[in-house]
């Protein structure tokens, strides 16, 4: 499988992504701010998907609004 981030770098296990622009939580009131560094990231099933923890909570995020880091 092939997980590209916005910028066309492949992702893998493990890397350190960085949000392209702010993201509003579904579910919550939450908004994560653009530049926010996301660690230690895991791939989904889905090429367009990873999960990344976000205090004690796990989300999952669409790697079109990822870059590298």
């Amino acid at each position: 499988m092939d997980v590209k981030d916005c910028n066309g770098n492949a992702l893998s296990d493990g890397d350190s992504v960085q949000l392209a622009r702010d993201l509003k939580l579904k579910g919550s009131s939450t908004t994560i701010k653009r530049g926010t560094v996301m660690k230690n990231i895991r791939l989904t099933a889905k090429d367009t998907e990873i999960e990344c923890r976000m205090g004690k909570s796990t989300i999952v995020l669409k790697t079109e609004y990822l870059k590298k880091a």
